[in-house]
């Protein structure tokens, strides 16, 4: 497959010489990438999401709903993946949502803002304030980086000797 394709989609290789796990210590290495410190989870896929297993956001989670409100972030992303044991690789296919804020419970908006493939969410916001010496500097409230949770995954599916596989439109 073609340098630009891969870049395109986000396909990674790992490292030669790396031998490929087995399917189940591949998902479990994927399921070890959970952390109560984390805003993101690994989960089973439902059956009508179309792999084995979806990485998400945890905007709807009680713990984390507060973060995700101060924030206001305005995106929810999944990742979905597939893990292929024959060709030891995991393609994975972003799904992304406009969410709208009523008081602190999100809500998925309309159909419009949705968007699939491989998709990246980066935001960001800065104050100002005055320091000891009286000189104004700016300050990062928050970011909120989706590349955070893709990284994490793409880390424990390399790691494992298998390829992690963009996709663009199907799983």
């Amino acid at each position: 497959m073609s340098r630009f394709r891969d870049r395109m989609t986000g396909t990674k290789y790992p490292e030669s010489g790396v031998a490929p796990l087995p399917a189940e210590e591949v998902r479990a290495a994927l399921f070890a990438v959970n952390g109560a410190e984390k805003p993101f989870r690994v989960r089973h896929a439902l059956p009508t999401e179309k792999g084995d297993l979806v990485a998400e956001w945890r905007v709807l989670e009680p713990a984390w709903r507060s973060y995700f409100v101060r924030t206001q972030v305005d995106r929810l992303m999944k990742t979905r993946m597939l893990l292929d044991p024959e060709k030891h690789e995991v393609r994975s296919l972003d799904e992304e949502w406009q969410v709208t804020w009523l008081g602190d419970t999100p809500r998925l908006a309309t159909s419009r803002a949705y968007g699939r493939g491989q998709l990246t969410t980066v935001m960001w916001e800065w104050e100002y304030e005055r320091d000891a010496d009286g000189h104004r500097r700016r300050v990062k409230v928050y970011r909120f980086d989706s590349r955070v949770m893709k990284g994490a995954l793409q880390k424990a599916v390399l790691g494992a000797g298998w390829t992690w596989r963009g996709k663009m439109y199907k799983l």
